[in-house]
C-alpha cells in the first residue's frame, strides 16, 4: 500500500469504503456521525489524507485503502464475471465489505474449471498481469482422455496449432500419473502456458487428439493457490505476494 501525502474530499474517501452515496455521507456528516482527528465535522467536502488523518464513523476509526488483492479458489459451476442476470459469479463468493472496491477477476476460468483466480480493483495490475508482452506464466492441473507422453511432451514443448492455425507459444507438459475414471483411461498431467488464449489447455490438447474432462489452475505468475483453501473460498493477498504480482510491471 502506497501511502503519500495527497488529500481527499472526505465523502470520496467514505464512498470508497462503500460508506454510502455522497448524498448519505452529507447526511451523516450533518448528523454528526463523523470526525476528523478528534473533531466533528459539518462539511463532508472537507480535504484529509485518509491515511495520516484520523477519520471515525460513529466513533470508530477508518482504516482506508485504496486497493484489495484476493486468492480464490473458483469452484465449478461459477462464472469468471463481476455481474449476470443468470448465473452465479465469483464476485457473489465474496462478502460485502469487500465488493465495495468492485474487484473483478483478472482474467477468467470457464465456468466448469476449478481453482486459481486473483481479484482486484488494481486496474494496472490486472493489465499488466494480462499483457501479452509480459509471458505471465499460468500452470494447470488436468485429467486427460488416453495416454499421454513422450510425443505430447514434445509437441507442447514446441507449440501447437490450434484450430484456428494459432501456434502456442511453447509450453511445458509433465505427466503425473495415469488415472482411472468414468470416461476410461484418464492421464493426469500439469501444465504450464504463458499466454492466454480463449479455450487455450482443452484446445491445445484437443489438436493433439485428446481431450480434457477436468481442468484447475494452480498457479498464476509466482504465486501458487493456497492449499489450505477450500473450493468457493477465498484470502486476501499478504503485501509480500502482492510485491511479487508488481515485479510485471518493470
Amino acid at each position: 500500500m502506497s501511502k503519500g501525502k495527497k488529500t481527499q474530499r472526505l465523502d470520496k474517501i467514505l464512498g470508497h469504503l462503500g460508506y454510502g452515496s455522497r448524498s448519505d455521507i452529507k447526511k451523516m456528516v450533518k448528523q454528526g456521525q463523523v470526525s476528523l482527528n478528534g473533531l466533528v465535522l459539518k462539511d463532508s467536502g472537507m480535504q484529509c489524507n485518509p491515511y495520516e488523518d484520523d477519520i471515525a464513523v460513529n466513533g470508530e476509526r477508518i482504516e482506508y485503502r485504496e486497493f484489495v488483492y484476493m486468492m480464490l479458489n473458483k469452484p465449478q459451476g461459477v462464472i469468471s464475471a463481476t455481474e449476470d442476470h443468470r448465473e452465479r459469479t465469483v464476485l457473489d463468493l465474496i462478502p460485502v465489505e469487500l465488493r465495495v472496491f468492485s474487484p473483478f477477476p483478472v482474467g477468467r476460468l470457464d465456468k466448469d474449471t476449478e481453482g486459481f483466480l486473483l481479484l482486484t480493483n488494481d486496474g494496472q495490475l490486472a493489465h499488466d498481469l494480462l499483457s501479452p508482452r509480459k509471458h505471465v506464466p499460468k500452470t494447470y492441473e488436468a485429467h486427460v482422455l488416453g495416454e499421454v507422453g513422450a510425443r505430447e511432451i514434445a509437441m507442447f514443448r514446441e507449440g501447437v496449432a490450434l484450430d484456428d492455425g494459432y501456434v502456442t507459444l511453447p509450453a511445458e507438459l509433465e505427466v503425473l500419473e495415469p488415472v482411472h475414471g468414468e470416461d476410461g483411461a484418464l492421464s493426469r498431467i500439469r501444465l504450464t502456458i504463458s499466454e492466454g488464449k480463449f479455450h487455450q489447455v482443452k484446445r491445445m490438447f484437443m489438436a493433439v487428439g485428446s481431450k480434457v474432462v477436468y481442468l484447475k489452475r494452480i498457479s498464476m505468475g509466482p504465486l501458487i493457490l493456497d492449499d489450505s483453501l477450500a473450493l468457493g473460498s477465498f484470502r486476501e493477498l499478504t503485501d509480500a505476494e502482492v510485491e511479487l504480482l508488481k515485479t510485471y510491471r518493470k
